[in-house]
């Protein structure tokens, strides 16, 4: 295990965030939030300081192997979420620590889960460094250092692959350091379009910049009480149309700059995923006519912005379906189980794996009926090697035994099942919001310190893809080799 190695990087991501709080600390000078701005600030310089300090030799050995990219990948993200948790702390304005972390964690997750009842309290320096949490997590903190710390080595490639969503990760252009930089390019260029728009909707300055944050990292943290019901109906479609877009794949924003128009648009991913949609948003619109009332294009309005941040895990809303028919929340069941696509912002399974999923047991019913058949699974044109299709199957299993686990964990606090059922489907798969106790207009305060660290855990584990986590906790981890 190449300590040494950890800690210089682990002090690179403590030197970006140190940089990263600074903006939140213009925007609390300001608005004259004094307290918040002393709170960020020190935060901040301490995150510089130890940084600096740590990264002013870079270590002799230089390599690392597989273990030490997921410990990297985890022990970073842990580090990013306890020091971006101590403005909330030192302010008093999240007066528990573990409090502070859980919200913290569900902005670098893109999660959008929160322990807040009353957002507006927290004052638009502390909202706006909350909200720009899911615009650094959102394409992931490490491929940003990647971006200024280029390895070599081929070390680039393990700690990408640990960090990024989905069940492969391919270089888009031969280097990673490169790959990753296409990668942030795409997503600043999409973000600023996006602002724009929100803009030109007639949202204020501040809402469009934090609610862009939010609905580019597919996060979902809301900065009013009210959620996005004050906006107009122009530009709640505006964000679903953005949501939906964020989590598409962005190997296809990749190839559309590439000018490759066919790979891009023969995306069996993306074309599965926006089937979802479609099929999901008039089901949900007819099946709640009554309960919505106003006629069908008020439904299929809020249907729609509903699908789009519950499958893509941004988990905005603009009204409390805790009061749709059952059917209409089983389907978003469903679709905080699947998420977006492979390579994109949102959390979830991902709609890649469950194509894969399926065809792998077609494949298996085809060789009970033909046994001496040869029958490949196939994914966007191409053969599947084995050993994609094995980790997604472990994958999943890993998946159901974190899922069972953190359920059986959560309910000594004695709610219903409704109740831990969706908030762990809401914080394992990084959505927000779940159902009944912990709905729309509800949040997460409800639970104890121990329940919040087991969804804590989820949150992380849900955007690291589980195994950074679980490794944490295997001693052959920590064992020294020669």
């Amino acid at each position: 295990m190449n300590f040494s190695m950890i800690v210089y990087i682990l002090a690179w991501v403590l030197r970006i965030e140190g940089i990263s709080l600074l903006l939140p600390f213009i925007c609390a000078i300001i608005y004259r939030e004094h307290s918040s701005a002393a709170a960020i600030l020190s935060v901040s310089a301490m995150s510089l300081v130890v940084g600096a300090v740590l990264t002013r030799k870079k270590p002799k050995k230089i390599a690392f192997y597989t273990r030490e990219g997921f410990v990297i990948v985890a022990g970073c993200w842990l580090v990013l979420s306890l020091v971006g948790a101590l403005p909330f702390y030192i302010s008093g304005k999240i007066p528990h620590y573990i409090d502070a972390v859980f919200e913290i964690v569900s902005g670098f997750t893109t999660t959008g889960s929160s322990i807040l009842s009353d957002v507006e309290a927290l004052g638009k320096g502390l909202i706006f460094w909350r909200s720009f949490s899911h615009w650094m997590g959102g394409m992931g903190v490490l491929v940003l250092v990647l971006t200024v710390l280029p390895l070599g080595g081929g070390y680039n490639m393990m700690i990408m692959k640990a960090e990024s969503p989905g069940p492969d990760v391919s270089k888009m252009v031969p280097r990673v350091a490169d790959t990753a930089k296409a990668l942030y390019k795409i997503y600043f260029v999409l973000t600023v379009i996006c602002i724009f728009a929100f803009l030109l909707s007639g949202m204020p300055f501040f809402d469009a910049l934090c609610i862009g944050f939010g609905t580019a990292g597919t996060g979902g943290f809301a900065i009013r009480n009210s959620g996005m019901a004050d906006y107009s109906m122009f530009s709640q479609f505006l964000i679903t149309i953005f949501m939906i877009l964020f989590g598409i794949n962005f190997n296809v924003y990749y190839l559309l700059q590439r000018r490759k128009w066919k790979d891009a648009f023969s995306s069996e991913e993306a074309r599965t995923y926006l089937l979802i949609i479609l099929c999901s948003t008039l089901f949900i619109a007819f099946n709640n006519l009554k309960e919505m009332g106003n006629g069908l294009l008020f439904a299929l309005h809020h249907a729609f912005f509903t699908v789009g941040s519950i499958i893509t895990t941004t988990g905005f809303s603009t009204l409390d379906y805790n009061h749709w028919a059952v059917p209409s929340q089983m389907v978003i069941l469903f679709l905080m189980i699947s998420g977006a696509c492979a390579g994109s912002t949102g959390g979830g399974i991902k709609v890649s794996r469950l194509i894969i999923l399926l065809k792998n047991m077609g494949k298996e019913l085809h060789l009970i009926i033909h046994p001496e058949a040869i029958k490949r699974i196939r994914l966007e044109g191409k053969s599947l090697d084995y050993n994609v299709v094995r980790s997604v199957s472990t994958y999943l299993i890993a998946y159901c035994f974190v899922y069972i686990i953190s359920i059986f964990l959560i309910s000594f606090d004695g709610f219903d099942f409704t109740t831990n059922f969706s908030a762990i489907s809401a914080t394992f798969n990084n959505i927000g919001p779940g159902l009944a106790k912990v709905g729309p207009i509800e949040n997460f305060s409800i639970y104890s310190p121990f329940s919040k660290a087991v969804m804590i855990f989820d949150m992380l584990a849900g955007r690291l893809e589980i195994f950074p986590m679980l490794i944490l906790f295997s001693p052959k981890t920590w064992k020294r080799t020669n």
